[in-house]
């Protein structure tokens, strides 16, 4: 396994949309295994492979569970509404106000090709918005209503 960079969002990886991942071979399991060392470093939730500088539909997040690994993702179903606090690994520092659902389920491959279901509310639900959105070419900074002050994240924390 081995770190890799993650881009800021001034690099132009993070605009453009990603291919889907055809191959299921080591190379994707070790973009999957050093996306995770890099997550686990970053003390991130969710990483996708744009971030790192690999356009492909790859994302991992961190449920606080297990990490998931989504390859070709697609959002099924979204339910409620949330607004609150966002922030990127690709923008050190900031944080946004964004609106999401409160619910998300998404549907993609594992490592192996297999399709399987993943669901999540709050949290984990704006995790599987914000990394697809990583996928379309789309950093929060382009949906959020606005950057939070200092004094408004203290706030969020409390």
């Amino acid at each position: 396994m081995g770190l890799r960079k993650i881009l800021t969002d001034k690099d132009p990886a993070l605009h453009k949309v990603c291919k889907p991942v055809e191959k299921f071979d080591w190379k994707l399991r070790k973009l999957l295994d050093d996306m995770r060392e890099t997550l686990e470093k970053a003390n991130g939730v969710g990483l996708a492979a744009p971030q790192v500088g690999i356009l492909r539909r790859v994302v991992i997040v961190d449920t606080g569970e297990e990490i998931l690994e989504l390859v070709n993702p697609v959002m099924v179903a979204t339910d409620g509404e949330q607004t609150g606090a966002e922030g990127c690994l690709s923008v050190p520092g900031r944080y946004g106000l964004v609106k999401r659902p409160n619910y998300a389920k998404v549907r993609a491959q594992d490592r192996e090709g297999n399709w399987f279901e993943a669901e999540g509310e709050a949290l984990i639900a704006r995790c599987f918005c914000h990394e697809l959105d990583h996928l379309e070419g789309i950093v929060y900074t382009q949906v959020m209503e606005r950057f939070l002050t200092e004094e408004e994240l203290e706030a969020e924390e409390e």
